[in-house]
């Protein structure tokens, strides 16, 4: 059975690309950050639709915490698969941040650039020890990193995702010769916990803001988690660099 990681599943997209991943016969290990619950209810979901998961906690921020991690999945994968290597990662733990450029202090950026950035790099560079040839990697980046989606207050968290961007394509070159293919999802608004859970706090903005979309609404995670999972399996075997917008047509 091949395996994948998945990290931030306890909610939003992350949770759906565990459970899309899992649906097609995929063992995951899926973290959580501060919603222990939500990933434990991940599991159990996955666990009751006939799947095999592990839920491990993660801070995606603390480098310092990875090599621990590193341990915790290689146990995971010994006791639950027998295996000694996992095939597919999905970067997806993150966290929001929003002020103007005359308000950002060094503090916040520090904070964002390493849950969005050094996080998911370093990350990537402690578990491709237990990485199997011929596996696939998926970054979660953000269409506000595109230049149709600019928007005030959101510069240095779009500024990231899109350097995470860069680094799907360094990536991709550089474990190509194992066969590891590495691509990155970009999303458009969607209904998660994303900004404090915004959407559930001020759901009156959802109808202004499904104008802007093509196809007339905003994203549901399985809108993303679906395209994740497809990128990870055999039928994305020839896709590799590649940065898709998964936006149903924002401000087309």
């Amino acid at each position: 059975m091949q395996v994948a990681v998945v990290t931030g599943a306890s909610s939003g997209i992350g949770r759906s690309a565990a459970l899309q991943i899992a649906a097609r016969g995929v063992g995951v290990i899926l973290t959580y950050g501060s919603n222990r619950q939500g990933g434990e209810e991940a599991v159990a979901e996955i666990e009751k639709r006939g799947g095999t998961a592990v839920a491990l906690p993660l801070d995606i921020s603390d480098t310092a915490g990875f090599p621990a991690f590193r341990e915790a999945v290689a146990d995971a994968l010994r006791t639950t698969w027998q295996r000694d290597t996992f095939d597919h990662l999905v970067n997806n733990a993150g966290f929001a941040g929003e002020s103007m450029i005359e308000d950002t202090t060094e503090e916040s950026f520090d904070r964002l650039t390493r849950g969005l950035f050094k996080g998911p790099f370093f990350l990537t560079r402690a578990l491709l020890p237990l990485m199997a040839d011929g596996g696939a990697i998926v970054n979660t980046t953000s269409n506000s990193a595109l230049p149709h989606v600019t928007a005030p207050g959101y510069s240095v968290y779009a500024s990231l995702k899109g350097a995470v961007t860069v680094l799907t394509r360094y990536m991709a070159k550089e474990f190509g010769p194992r066969g590891i293919r590495v691509n990155s999802v970009a999303p458009g608004a969607t209904r998660t916990r994303f900004a404090d859970n915004a959407f559930e706090r001020h759901p009156e903005i959802i109808p202004e803001m499904a104008r802007a979309f093509a196809l007339g609404r905003i994203g549901e995670p399985d809108d993303i988690g679906m395209v994740i999972a497809t990128l990870v399996s055999e039928e994305g075997r020839w896709i590799t660099a590649q940065n898709i917008e998964v936006s149903g047509g924002q401000n087309l």
